[in-house]
């Protein structure tokens, strides 16, 4: 039992989130534990992990992508790759849009509200001028033509993904395929991974964290008047992840339900724990490679990318929560308004931080595109953070199975094209 408990990263962190769970519950709600020295010294727990996977996803994603990037071997390959990514990440967030604004059309309208609620001193509103198609461009540029160096340092992942593509495909066209300067690259990629291993294991002790400090203090949100949206926003989000991705994944490559959840469940708990796509990025990696069997050169390029673009869950509940406060604030949608909906859910999940409620910029773009008032914003604040555990495990799945389904795709593109070559 000790030895399958030492050896189960899903298990550890499913014990550890029971356990803080109990442990929260024997504390009652005017207990002041917040004040307590051995509660600060708890939070350093989840501090120091979310504060070291900080500290080197960047550093992963530029390793692993120009890793990625130059083993390819050829332009050619990686055009492929690259199409074959974005039209399935694409074909994913289309489908999960779809299904959250279809379901939310045929149901009952909500019922208005008499007044608004007031907007927290902590969110900054962005301005009108913000929607249109021309400064969401500039804003994603903005975003990912800045200096590498102030990119790692500030953890721009998506400025991140831009430069290593970039420098990757410089490389592989300049230097020839055995350069020392590659396997310098594969050296550093491993001693990255070695050390990112490392900090995994103290995963556990992160997920007791934040599930203790959750429970204490944030559990009861999901009650009151939102506790109908917030069901159905973990329901669309669980047909998504349970049903439809899954089912995506049998068709393409075959692989079977329970093997596809026990193979990706650390990450995908690891997710759900932090709300963070950027911080489960370097297990995500690594349970793809060893138990997915994905290839390290299309796990290193799939995953950085999808950590970065591919937001399946996030473009779900934007497309769920502009129908519901539209008819919360009285706001009449038209055709236009649902097209609008519909394209600006895709568009701002798109280079959204992977860090916890870091889609709550891209809603305000929603929320502008269809004319309903950014103050709407204070409602979904109320409930955002749980929710928000649910759809970035969403996200993740997504990602891991875009990795497993490109990689399988990949092995047959390649196969007759290597027996041409007479390989």
């Amino acid at each position: 039992m000790w030895t399958k408990l030492r050896d189960s990263m899903p298990l550890q962190l499913m014990l550890a989130a029971i356990m803080a769970w109990l442990f929260a519950l024997t504390f009652s709600s005017t207990a002041d534990v917040s004040q307590q020295s051995w509660y600060h010294l708890l939070m350093l727990g989840k501090t120091s992990y979310i504060g070291l996977l900080k500290m080197v996803v960047g550093v992963v994603v530029m390793l692993s992508l120009l890793e990625g990037i130059t083993s390819i071997g050829s332009t050619v390959r990686l055009k492929k790759l690259g199409v074959s990514t974005l039209l399935f990440y694409s074909f994913t967030t289309l489908i999960a849009i779809s299904l959250g604004l279809g379901t939310s059309l045929l149901l009952p309208a909500w019922q208005p509200l008499n007044e608004f609620a007031p907007v927290t001193d902590g969110v900054r509103l962005i301005s009108e001028d913000a929607a249109g198609g021309t400064a969401i461009a500039a804003k994603l540029l903005n975003m990912a033509l800045v200096n590498p160096v102030a990119a790692l340092a500030s953890g721009n992942l998506l400025a991140i993904v831009l430069f290593s593509f970039m420098l990757g495909l410089a490389l592989l066209s300049a230097l020839p395929a055995k350069h020392p300067l590659f396997e310098m690259l594969s050296g550093l990629n491993k001693g990255v991974n070695a050390m990112v291993r490392g900090i995994v294991r103290f995963a556990p002790l992160a997920v007791f964290s934040i599930v203790f400090e959750f429970t204490l203090f944030g559990g009861e949100s999901l009650f009151g008047q939102l506790a109908l949206f917030a069901l159905l926003v973990f329901a669309l989000t669980l047909i998504h992840g349970v049903v439809v991705l899954p089912t995506i994944a049998k068709v393409a490559t075959g692989i079977r339900f329970t093997t596809l959840f026990k193979a990706i469940s650390a990450p995908l708990a690891m997710a759900f724990a932090t709300s963070s796509s950027s911080a489960t990025l370097p297990l995500a990696m690594q349970s793809a490679e060893d138990k997915l069997g994905v290839s390290k050169s299309t796990s290193s390029m799939v995953l950085p990318l999808g950590a970065v673009m591919n937001m399946d869950g996030t473009a779900l509940f934007e497309g769920v929560a502009a129908i519901f406060l539209a008819q919360l604030f009285g706001v009449d949608l038209t055709t236009t308004g649902l097209i609008m909906i519909f394209i600006m859910a895709m568009v701002s999940s798109v280079g959204a931080p992977g860090m916890p409620s870091g889609s709550m910029s891209g809603m305000q773009l929603v929320l502008l595109a269809a004319g309903i008032p950014l103050e709407a914003i204070a409602v979904l604040l109320i409930i955002e953070r749980p929710l928000d555990t649910f759809r970035t495990a969403v996200n993740v799945e997504g990602d891991l199975i875009a990795a497993l389904v490109i990689d399988k795709w990949q092995q047959r593109v390649s196969s007759p094209e290597l027996a041409s070559e007479g390989v």
